[in-house]
């Protein structure tokens, strides 16, 4: 078992070093996180920096006592997600913060997981990469949407979710010394993993809109967040190696605009940095008048960029945890060798039943019956009664064009919290979640926790709802809300 163990060590090493001797066409590629080349230089490195406690003592097992990774123990505190989740099962709130569906997955995909389960075949390991069937799928949807030719089989990869996706490539491409800059807001993983490879996080925030920049309609819009191209273009220096960026941006709703990516495109390429392109949300941009575009379709965009998809958001398939990156294999295949070493392979019966709900989008795309097109509409119809739900009782909602979350300030809310602990330095959006949570029973996520510590006053000012639910929430909810305006 060692001497096997050994040997796929020996092997992941080989790999990757024959991985950065290929690749010549970007400068900084060479300095692709060479933690994963050595692992006696990182155990060098790990016991330089653990500590004891002032006896020096060990435990029974002959380790000092200070435990962990020291890149990874700053983050192991409880998310927001860990903490808001267990108040609302506790308290039994309506749950308009965490991002999962009460509607159904489409019939295409769901009938095809059935099927899936007669064949004993599809029962056992696929291909580690991605299922077949899948990534071929993928490649003909995506090859038909980017306009181009897309090779299955080493321009995509398939993971456990947009998650381990993000996490893949992030871990490998980016090491100590290294800088990504991340947009904010973010969604709260992308400076976690960065931080997790050793490299250093920069932060750029999207300039939010004053209130007197309301339209006809008396509404502020995602879209009127603006990015400030002279404070991005500062952010990038000689170590920085990639760029995170998400559209349509989760919390906000933003769909980046044809002429804000290309000026990010054109910083990538001054500057030769690596784009990652979060685009969960890419089949969901409902607002008239908008469009998904794809930072990789830009020119000479392909050959830097790593497109980022899910099932998850995608079909409606939160709990199946699939997801998958896109580009040039000479980025990709950093990712593929560490995906190989950690997940190696998902669930197979999972990715036949995805490849078959793609197959079905394919034929249909354009057309009034696709999944694709409903989406849209429902989605759109859902955010206009939440809104209006929202604005009712004194909400300020940011109205998003793209995704299914809305962004919503409070200031103009008689919230009177109770006293709290003066040791409590909680951000005011933290504290009334708690409270809408406890006493209101609605649930939703505080802004400032997409936000890093430098900038959290911007989102401390709003909360994120989430409306990808069915009428009777959304009913649920609204009766809430209105019940807290006649209280007030």
């Amino acid at each position: 078992m060692a001497t096997s163990k050994l040997r796929n060590l020996d092997f992941g090493i080989k790999l990757t070093s024959k991985i950065l001797k290929n690749s010549n066409s970007f400068a900084k590629l060479t300095l692709a996180n060479t933690r994963v080349l050595s692992t006696s230089s990182y155990l060098e490195k790990a016991s330089t920096t653990m500590t004891s406690d002032s006896s020096g003592s060990t435990t029974g097992l002959g380790h000092k006592k200070t435990f962990g990774n020291p890149l990874v123990t700053p983050y192991l505190s409880p998310s927001v997600w860990t903490d808001i989740v267990g108040l609302t099962i506790k308290h039994k709130a309506c749950n308009l913060g965490q991002g999962f569906p009460d509607y159904p997955p489409p019939a295409a995909a769901k009938e095809a997981l059935l099927k899936a389960t007669e064949n004993d075949f599809l029962h056992q390991y696929t291909r580690g990469y991605g299922h077949p069937r899948l990534v071929n799928a993928i490649a003909a949807l995506y090859g038909k949407d980017m306009e181009r030719s897309i090779d299955s089989f080493s321009e995509v990869l398939v993971t456990t979710g947009a998650y381990e996706a993000l996490y893949s490539i992030l871990v490998s491409l980016l090491g100590p010394g290294d800088e990504a800059i991340i947009l904010e807001p973010f969604f709260d993983c992308y400076d976690v993993m960065v931080g997790m490879s050793g490299a250093k996080p920069v932060y750029v925030p999207l300039e939010p809109p004053s209130k007197d920049q309301k339209g006809p309609d008396g509404i502020i819009k995602a879209n009127d967040w603006k990015l400030n191209l002279e404070k991005l273009e500062a952010a990038f220096t000689d170590k920085t190696k990639l760029i995170l960026i998400n559209t349509p941006n989760n919390p906000l709703g933003k769909v980046f605009s044809r002429s804000e990516l290309e000026a990010v495109a054109e910083l990538c390429k001054k500057h030769d940095v690596i784009c990652v392109s979060d685009e969960v949300y890419e089949w969901m941009v409902y607002e008239q008048g908008f469009s998904h575009v794809r930072i990789a379709t830009l020119p000479d965009m392909w050959e830097r960029t790593l497109t980022v998809c899910s099932a998850g958001k995608t079909f409606n398939t939160t709990g199946w945890k699939l997801g998958w990156t896109i580009g040039p294999n000479e980025l990709l295949k950093y990712a593929m060798g560490l995906h190989q070493t950690t997940v190696y392979t998902n669930a197979t019966l999972l990715q036949e039943a995805v490849a078959a709900g793609l197959e079905h989008e394919l034929s249909l795309m354009g057309s009034d019956e696709s999944y694709f097109t409903w989406i849209k509409w429902k989605l759109k119809e859902s955010r206009d009664m939440l809104v209006e739900s929202l604005k009712e009782v004194g909400f300020e909602p940011h109205l998003p064009q793209g995704g299914y979350f809305v962004m919503a300030e409070y200031s103009d809310l008689p919230i009177s919290l109770p006293d709290t602990d003066s040791n409590d330095t909680s951000a005011m959006d933290f504290k009334i979640v708690y409270w809408l949570i406890k006493e209101k029973k609605l649930t939703a996520i505080p802004v400032s926790a997409f936000y890093s510590k430098d900038h959290k006053h911007i989102g401390e000012k709003y909360l994120r709802f989430c409306f990808i639910k069915d009428k009777k929430t959304l009913d649920t909810a609204a009766q809430i809300l209105k019940q807290w305006k006649a209280e007030m």
